[in-house]
């Protein structure tokens, strides 16, 4: 009999942003139609199965969690965790749901929406990246020095305070923040698993033309390789190089160079042809002369 795992407790949404916790307490009704999204919000909202699931579920129950969202001041509201609850409320055809109102400056807002929706079960790596680099653009505005590498008073660089709510060590959020640095397309390659972390990392180095070509010859040729990208890190200046001449270095770059078998004879092989005790100097001397004189027939012939 397996034996029962321990149960892990895991900060709810409300701690990690310091509201109330207790139902009711410190919630409101608000109009769904004074809720916006958070401005640049990285998380996607898909009417997947799950979001089926959640409006039924509250087409059932109801909201169970209120949302928290700041005030602006125009009377209305920025959403700062909830966005599928809302989008689900909306759905299920609610017209208010409960809210907790919490007051943030823009860069708390930020930090608050990132480590809010950590919590989700499943992250895209864009999802990941674009979520790290605002949330450590706001680290950085709110006094954190510039750099992703500096220590701050508390010891640690920005980059790991930024990764700490995600489990993330500082040389991971780098590797995400990177990803910031593709374009659009091949961004969407990393998340649907036909590009490696890896591959799309040392990809971002390079310019969003040269990106693009590499996004259009993986959907034509369906891969690359990791001796393409080695061959493209080697070159000095990609810069000047033009489409064609790109597509035929990186053809070249996974050409298979046939290599001629080793031809080995044996010496159970040769003794059939030469007396006992002679030297190997001197069976190579015999096979030699002969394969002179029968190259010189073939050339005759």
């Amino acid at each position: 009999m397996a034996a029962k795992r321990e149960k892990i407790h895991f900060a709810s949404v409300e701690e990690l942003l310091g509201a109330p916790t207790e139902t009711g307490e410190g919630t409101v009704e608000l109009k769904l139609s004074e809720i916006y999204g958070f401005e640049n919000h990285p998380f996607k909202v898909i009417d997947d199965d799950k979001m089926e699931d959640l409006v039924q579920s509250i087409k059932e129950n109801g909201v169970l969690t209120p949302v928290i969202v700041r005030p602006d001041d125009e009377g209305t509201y920025e959403m700062i965790s909830g966005h599928r609850r809302l989008h689900a409320a909306s759905r299920a055809g609610l017209n208010v749901i409960p809210a907790i109102i919490k007051p943030m400056t823009n860069d708390e807002a930020v930090v608050a929406m990132v480590d809010a929706n950590v919590q989700r079960e499943e992250i895209l790596p864009s999802e990941r990246a674009w979520s790290l680099k605002m949330k450590m653009d706001a680290m950085r505005r709110q006094g954190a020095r510039n750099d992703l590498t500096s220590r701050t008073q508390c010891g640690k660089s920005s980059a790991e305070q930024a990764g700490e709510a995600f489990g993330l060590k500082e040389r991971q959020v780098q590797k995400y923040i990177r990803l910031t640095n593709l374009v659009e397309e091949l961004l969407g390659l990393v998340d649907n698993k036909k590009l490696t972390m890896g591959m799309a990392v040392d990809i971002s180095y390079f310019d969003k033309q040269l990106q693009e070509w590499i996004y259009e010859y993986i959907t034509e040729n369906g891969a690359i390789k990791p001796e393409q990208i080695a061959m493209l890190k080697a070159k000095e200046n990609t810069a000047n190089i033009g489409q064609e001449a790109f597509i035929q270095e990186m053809d070249d770059a996974v050409k298979v160079k046939k290599k001629s078998k080793a031809v080995s004879l044996s010496e159970r092989k040769l003794d059939k042809y030469f007396p006992y005790k002679t030297s190997a100097a001197e069976r190579e001397k015999v096979i030699i002369e002969l394969l002179e004189k029968w190259k010189k027939e073939q050339e005759g012939a």
